[in-house]
């Protein structure tokens, strides 16, 4: 089994009260929070859960052909107990329509196999998730 780890981060800064800018290492810059016009967290996470995998199966069946509709649909409970929460029943629905005719048959016979490629290999939001891999918060030491 080969084992390779290349480091992710993206470092986050306060705009205002509830309201942030995530920034890759490339610049690219995505503001959220809480408040109008804002995804919130939760949204993130149910956006890169279905990201994630919308770009494995788009990159699966559209070589066969382009598709007409490409929707897909991430829900999830909001489960608050004993005042901590979680998301519970994770859901991706994957609406996609192909042309008629050989190409789009073919991008059709496709899916099932992309989509369980997404899930078992490839989505490492989805797999992370899944995982449970721990997630450690931690606070800067204090300058001087």
């Amino acid at each position: 089994m080969t084992r390779e780890a290349t480091p992710r981060t993206v470092t986050l800064a306060r705009e205002s009260e509830g309201v942030y800018i995530a920034t890759n290492a490339k610049g690219d810059e995505l503001r959220f929070g809480r408040g109008e016009g804002l995804l919130s967290p939760v949204e993130l996470l149910l956006a890169a859960i279905a990201g994630c995998s919308s770009i494995d199966v788009d990159k699966m069946t559209s070589r066969r052909a382009e598709p007409e509709r490409f929707d897909v649909t991430a829900s999830a409970d909001y489960v608050t107990e004993d005042g901590a929460n979680i998301l519970e029943n994770i859901e991706v629905l994957f609406d996609l329509a192909f042309p008629a005719g050989e190409d789009g048959d073919a991008a059709r016979k496709r899916v099932g196999a992309a989509l369980r490629a997404s899930h078992e290999r490839h989505c490492t939001v989805s797999r992370t998730v899944e995982a449970g891999v721990p997630v450690a918060l931690v606070e800067a030491p204090a300058a001087e």
